[in-house]
């Protein structure tokens, strides 16, 4: 058994989680964390540790404080969405613990990148995304608990957003612009990592996790995020035509309607998250974490000639970038 689990058996046995008979298990946990299954007797729990530093090739440090961030948030959404959350059963100095969901649920980001394209999936989770923008907007209590604006500009504004204006130095000055305004945004709790490949699907629920990037800020930055991997996804495919088109428009449909705006306010949403989409698809080319997928360089320079041609102008509405996206895709990556 490695050092690390070792060490984090020791510390649930010191803080009277689990028994002396536990055992540990590492599971993926993605870059940001260590994770460990622990079976205790007949419980299966699973144990989340904030890494003080990512694993990615750039260097990315970032406060171990964010395990405690997810874990208020994961509690605060099973509250209001009880089975869009795994339950939470406690927090340490560095880690917390939560309910192990068993191989009936399977990593929605797998199953798109094998091509299973499920629209329902994409409504699900528009749903959620708007009863969590919606029940939480204006809410002070939540606001002063997740005033994490520090930590998401050590996961978000900085590694995606000036790090990539940094890489692109005619560029740099929009995305300088816009990791400010995120900053200064306060409206609603948004999960920061709003992707595929923190959801698992299976027995007729979508579950969210990783909330370690939770903050009281801008909503358009979860749906521009969730967009932008299903866009990123449909050019790994290309050539080959998926259903994402329609899963992205059925995903906006269903977060529009559970939102319920007024049109001016739709209209100000809209106009905020098509730039910052095509800032969000630049980072994931040209950021400090890279999508692993696209290892194409011609896929990567898509990216970056679609990006480029757009964003200065800043010219298209949301729903005339996705028509761009999928109209390029066509000409010229089927060619």
């Amino acid at each position: 058994m490695a050092e690390n689990e070792l060490r984090i058996l020791d510390r649930l046995r010191q803080d009277g989680i689990v028994s002396r008979r536990a055992i540990s298990n590492p599971l993926a946990g993605g870059i940001s964390s260590d994770v460990f299954l622990i079976e205790d007797g007949g419980r299966r729990l699973v144990v989340k540790q904030a890494l003080p530093c990512l694993k990615v090739e750039d260097h990315w440090p970032a406060d171990t404080s964010r395990n405690r961030v997810e874990y208020e948030f994961l509690r605060y959404l099973g509250r209001v969405l009880p089975e869009t959350a795994p339950k939470v059963f406690a927090v340490g100095n560095d880690y917390f613990v939560m309910e192990y969901l068993g191989p009936e649920y399977e990593n929605w980001k797998a199953s798109l990148l094998r091509g299973d394209i499920e629209p329902r999936h994409a409504i699900q989770a528009g749903e959620i995304l708007a009863i969590l923008h919606r029940t939480s907007f204006g809410n002070s209590e939540l606001k002063s608990l997740f005033d994490t604006t520090p930590n998401f500009h050590q996961l978000r504004t900085d590694p995606y957003l000036l790090t990539t204006g940094r890489r692109h130095p005619d560029l740099r000055e929009i995305f300088e612009q816009e990791a400010l305004r995120l900053e200064q945004t306060r409206q609603c709790l948004v999960h920061g990592d709003y992707s595929p490949k923190n959801m698992l699907v299976g027995a007729g629920r979508l579950v969210l996790l990783d909330g370690e990037v939770a903050w009281y800020g801008d909503p358009a930055f979860d749906v521009a995020f969730f967009i932008n991997h299903l866009l990123l996804k449909s050019l790994f495919h290309a050539p080959r035509n998926t259903a994402l088109r329609p899963a992205i428009e059925a995903f906006l449909a269903k977060y529009h309607e559970g939102r319920a705006l007024e049109p001016a306010q739709k209209a100000d949403l809209k106009a905020t998250i098509a730039p910052l989409l095509l800032m969000l698809l630049l980072a994931r080319v040209d950021g400090k974490s890279p999508v692993e997928y696209l290892t194409q360089e011609s896929k990567r320079e898509f990216v970056r000639k679609l990006v480029r041609s757009e964003l200065p102008s800043s010219r298209l509405s949301l729903e005339g970038l996705i028509s761009k996206w999928f109209a390029s895709l066509d000409s010229q990556l089927k060619n």
